[in-house]
C-alpha cells in the first residue's frame, strides 16, 4: 500500500474515533442535562406548568439544576420488599431501640396524635409505627435529592417514565409554590420526602395543615406529618375500631388453593380458608368473612399464618408490600404494648 494511502486511512480512522468519541460525550451529556433548552421533553413539560401559572424562571432554573443520577436507577430494582424473608425483613425495623423511639415520640406528641385518631380514627401506634418504619420518626428523611431522583426516573425509567413526570411536575408545582427552592430538598431514590415520606401527588391530595400555622410542611413539621398520615388513612378506607390483623394456624405446606400475601381487598372466606386446613387462632371471625391471606416465611422454613383484615389492606395503600404492612402492624403492636407496661 502507498505511503500516502496509509496516511489518509490514518487519518480516516482518526477522524471516526474522533466523532464516536464525540458522540459519546454528546450522548453522555444528554443524559446528565436537563437544560429545557436542549431537551425537548423538558422544554414540554415546563410549557405546560408556566401555562398553569407557574413562573417560567424559576421552573427553567429548577431543571437547569437537575443531575442524572444512575443510581436511582440501579436502586429501584433492589427494594428490600422484592428479595427478603420476612423474618430477616422484621428485624430491620423490630428492634429494641426502634420500640423505644417510638413510645417517645408517642409521648412527645399524644395530643396530636389523640387529635388525629379523634378526627380520623387511626390509632396513635399505627401513625407513629409508620413514621417508625419510614425515617425512623424523622431521623432519616433520605439522602437524595429530590429534584435529581425525580428529573432522573421522568425521563430515563424505562417503563414508568409518565408516572414519575407526573411526581416531578407535582413537586415542582409544590416546592414553587410554597417558595421553597426545588434542589434544596432530599428524599428516597424513587422521591418520597419528609416525615411520612409521601412522594409529591400524595402531599398533594393528603397533606393537612394539622397545627393550624398555614402551612403543610412534612419536611420539618411532624404534627402536620401527624394529621396528614392519618388522613391518608382516613381517606383509603380505615375502619375505625377494627383491628389489621388476627393470628392464625395452618399446615406445614402451603395449601395450592389458597393465594397467600397478596396486597389486595380482602377477598378469602374463612369458611375457605378452613377447608384448607387454616384456622384463626384468636379474633372474633364468622364464616363468611373476608380476609387477606399471609403466609410469612422464616429462615428454619417454617410458615406463620395471618389473616390480614381491611386495615391490613388500607396499610398496603401507603406501600403495596405485604412485608411493609406486616412490619408496621408489628411495630405498632410493640409500641402500645411497651406503653401499656410503662416504658
Amino acid at each position: 500500500m502507498p505511503l500516502r494511502w496509509r496516511r489518509e486511512r490514518r487519518f480516516s480512522i482518526s477522524l471516526l474515533l474522533v466523532s464516536l468519541l464525540g458522540m459519546a460525550s454528546a450522548v453522555a451529556q444528554a443524559e446528565e442535562n436537563f437544560d429545557p433548552a436542549t431537551h425537548p421533553d423538558v422544554g414540554a413539560m415546563l410549557e405546560g406548568l408556566s401555562q398553569q401559572g407557574l413562573p417560567r424562571q424559576k421552573l427553567e432554573a429548577a431543571m437547569q439544576a437537575a443531575q442524572y443520577r444512575p443510581q436511582v436507577l440501579k436502586a429501584m430494582n433492589h427494594a428490600a420488599e422484592r428479595r427478603l424473608r420476612w423474618d430477616e425483613y422484621r428485624d430491620i425495623f423490630i428492634q429494641p431501640e426502634r420500640i423505644r423511639q417510638g413510645v417517645a415520640f408517642l409521648k412527645s406528641h399524644h395530643e396530636a396524635l389523640a387529635r388525629a385518631e379523634k378526627v380520623y380514627g387511626v390509632p396513635p401506634e399505627i401513625v407513629v409505627a409508620i413514621l417508625g418504619v419510614e425515617t425512623q420518626y424523622g431521623q432519616h428523611k433520605g439522602t437524595h435529592r429530590v429534584l435529581d431522583s425525580l428529573s432522573t426516573l421522568a425521563f430515563h425509567h424505562p417503563s414508568r417514565g409518565t408516572f414519575f413526570r407526573g411526581e416531578l411536575e407535582a413537586f415542582l408545582e409544590i416546592t414553587l409554590g410554597q417558595g421553597v427552592d426545588p434542589a434544596t430538598l432530599y428524599g428516597s431514590y424513587a422521591g418520597a420526602m419528609g416525615y411520612p415520606q409521601f412522594i409529591p401527588t400524595s402531599y398533594q391530595a393528603y397533606a393537612v395543615d394539622f397545627d393550624f400555622d398555614g402551612l403543610k410542611d412534612l419536611w420539618n413539621n411532624p404534627v402536620d406529618a401527624i394529621g396528614s398520615i392519618a388522613n391518608y388513612f382516613g381517606e383509603h378506607g380505615w375502619r375505625r375500631h377494627q383491628a389489621v390483623l388476627v393470628e392464625a394456624s395452618g399446615p406445614e405446606v402451603l395449601p395450592s388453593s389458597i393465594g397467600f400475601n397478596r396486597t389486595e381487598p380482602p377477598d378469602t372466606s374463612v369458611t375457605t380458608l378452613e377447608q384448607a386446613g387454616i384456622e384463626p387462632t384468636a379474633g372474633r371471625l364468622q364464616p363468611g368473612d373476608k380476609v387477606v391471606p399471609l403466609a410469612l416465611d422464616f429462615a428454619d422454613g417454617h410458615v406463620r399464618y395471618v389473616l390480614g383484615l381491611d386495615n391490613f389492606y388500607v396499610i398496603t395503600r401507603y406501600n403495596h408490600s405485604h412485608l411493609y404492612a406486616m412490619a408496621v402492624a408489628t411495630l405498632a403492636q410493640r409500641i402500645q404494648t411497651a406503653m401499656s407496661e410503662g416504658a
